[in-house]
């Protein structure tokens, strides 16, 4: 017996992580429930499902978009970025390594919103002022109390990353 649960399916052409993906999807499914469910790209958390502590957050087209309150459909025809790419991403390595040097991960739950929410910065203003760097992760919350240690990792970040690119 097969019950109608009015959900329609839409054919959804996009990229992830540098590779073209045609998939059919439900046209109320989060743009995180594919990436975790569909993709087995689990590296993006579901926190608290509404866009408010940023544990999803991912690239899309470059800027950081919180997954779990993206439907999937709207991510058709752009490039999706999740933290499985970074380290293939010369920044991303980046911030990551200043992640590990200011001890910046405690229990790591929030860490790859957290570097996917820098690299977007990064990408968009090399050189971010504190209030712009705070601006930025402002919808990304870390319940160990990190925010110090992630500012001065992303601070760190930034200047590594502007000596890389003027050599």
């Amino acid at each position: 017996m097969s019950h109608d649960t009015g959900n329609t399916l839409l054919e959804l052409e996009f990229e992830v992580n540098g590779e073209p993906r045609r998939l059919a999807v439900d046209a109320q499914r989060s743009l995180l429930d594919l990436l975790r469910e569909e993709l087995g790209l689990r590296g993006s958390h579901f926190g608290c499902g509404l866009g408010l502590c940023g544990a999803c957050t991912v690239l899309v087209d470059d800027r950081p978009t919180l997954a779990c309150d993206t439907p999937a459909w709207s991510v058709a025809g752009k490039r999706v970025t999740t933290i499985e790419a970074a380290g293939a991403l010369a920044l991303a390595r980046c911030v990551q390594q200043e992640f590990i040097r200011y001890n910046a991960a405690q229990c790591g739950y929030c860490t790859s919103g957290m570097v996917m929410a820098c690299v977007g910065l990064l990408q968009a203003n090399p050189t971010p002022t504190d209030a712009e760097l705070k601006a930025a992760l402002d919808r990304n919350l870390c319940r160990c109390g990190s925010h110090l240690r992630i500012l001065r990792a992303v601070r760190g970040a930034a200047s590594r990353w502007a000596e890389h690119s003027h050599v």
